[in-house]
């Protein structure tokens, strides 16, 4: 039993890298053909970015794949035998899961650096200082503590009371992503970003229109000052009913005309409009049940090749280690139901801009492209397992924009895109 699921951890593994090494393959030729969307100079620039994001991922794999080696090796039973004398066994159980969860995050500490002060720094992202990065990781690493020793704990009250374990660990799991999405605006304020009322009267009077348009109920619309650290454009809705926000990055504000960024928002409200926020969360229940219905039911020999106890933070362990594994062959599931929903976004985005609504938001997807460095092609390989939005040039043809040629192996020809 124990070689079957390394089996399928490997196979996990290889499937991943192989993606990512066709995803640099074809990048790497696509981005000396005739450039779409971007000028030359950034179109070469963005598949760099993209390699070089690429090439990080692969090394990632690799060291989380040897760290899932030595954790079925002999990892967790080392990690129990320093606590194993803990008299009070819910103390134990938590103590022992937390360790594993901090040894992962320090493992992969380096690569959130590497990524951020060195690629990142190296395309224009990255505005965050290294004190700043220190300040926000200290405070993610508390939280991350206090919260998850409160999920574990939770959990293994769960495991020793009632028979069907799996079941209400998923409900109680399942209600904890419902209350973060709730409160993700309202943490974040708190500890990372400092937002403020959007100051500028006659475009949140344009915001609320179109919130009113699709019975979208705010408790305001909020600028982040998210330049502090990073200069991509991005912009979300966070909350559920009166608490829901709508939170513009200030980088956002600086790059879009006023009528691109309602194009945004149209698309974003589209979303709501469509019931894709309760949809996505379906998904993800249906993902959690999936993991907590197969780790329920291990078969007993399992942990006896393991030469583990089948306790409670055992199991809590290899459902973590499974993770990646369980997420990577679900992706490709929510991906379709993502893309087809963002397709439906836009139309609605389009349709609420008006009759130039389909341009702005044209206008503001190629921005988009330009300022988050982009690349706007990808190997088809790549986006069944990866991509939550379709390829931006399949949306913008969706929207009626003419951008030129693209031949069969979807790399570029001639463009005469006027967007």
């Amino acid at each position: 039993m124990v070689m079957t699921i390394v089996g399928i951890y490997t196979f996990y593994v290889a499937l991943s890298v192989y993606t990512s090494v066709m995803q640099i393959g074809y990048i790497n030729i696509a981005k000396r053909k005739t450039p779409i969307l971007l000028g030359a100079g950034d179109f070469l620039k963005a598949g760099n970015y993209g390699v070089a994001k690429e090439k990080l991922a692969i090394v990632n794999t690799f060291v989380d794949y040897l760290v899932f080696i030595a954790w079925i090796g002999f990892g967790i039973q080392v990690l129990q035998h320093q606590f194993f004398m803990l008299a009070d066994d819910a103390i134990k159980n938590i103590v022992i899961v937390m360790g594993f969860v901090v040894i992962n995050y320090f493992i992969s500490l380096p690569f959130s650096y590497y990524e951020k002060f060195v690629i990142d720094a190296e395309y224009g992202f990255n505005k965050s200082s290294l004190g700043q990065w220190v300040k926000d990781t200290l405070i993610s690493f508390v939280m991350m503590i206090v919260l998850g020793a409160l999920v574990v704990w939770g959990i293994y009250a769960i495991m020793t009371n009632f028979a069907l374990w799996w079941l209400w660990s998923f409900l109680f799991i399942f209600a904890i992503v419902i209350g973060i999405n709730m409160l993700y605006p309202t943490f974040r304020a708190m500890f990372f970003d400092k937002l403020k009322p959007l100051e500028d009267e006659e475009l949140d009077s344009e915001i609320k229109r179109l919130m009113d348009a699709t019975g979208f109920i705010s408790s305001g619309v909020f600028v982040s000052d998210a330049s502090k650290r990073d200069a991509r454009l991005n912009a979300y809705f966070g909350g559920f009913g009166k608490t829901k926000r709508v939170v513009l990055f200030d980088t956002l504000l600086e790059k879009l005309t006023t009528k691109e960024l309602l194009a945004v928002l149209g698309h974003e409200l589209g979303h709501f409009a469509h019931g894709d926020i309760y949809k996505n969360i379906a998904l993800v229940g249906a993902m959690l049940f999936a993991m907590f219905a197969i780790f329920g039911n291990l078969p007993e020999s399992l942990y006896m090749e393991l030469g583990l106890p089948q306790a409670p933070y055992v199991v809590m362990i290899l459902l973590m280690l499974f993770m990646p594994v369980l997420g990577f062959i679900m992706m490709p599931i929510m991906g379709i139901v993502s893309r087809h929903n963002e397709y439906e976004a836009d139309k609605i985005g389009s349709e609420l801009g008006g009759a130039a609504g389909a341009i702005e938001l044209a206008n503001a997807l190629q921005k988009l492209v330009t300022e988050n460095k982009s690349f706007p092609l990808s190997h088809p390989m790549y986006i069944f397992f990866h991509y939550t939005h379709p390829p931006v040039i399949e949306r913008l043809k969706e929207l009626g924009v003419d951008i030129g040629y693209i031949d069969e192996s979807g790399l570029a020809g001639k463009c005469d895109a006027n967007i």
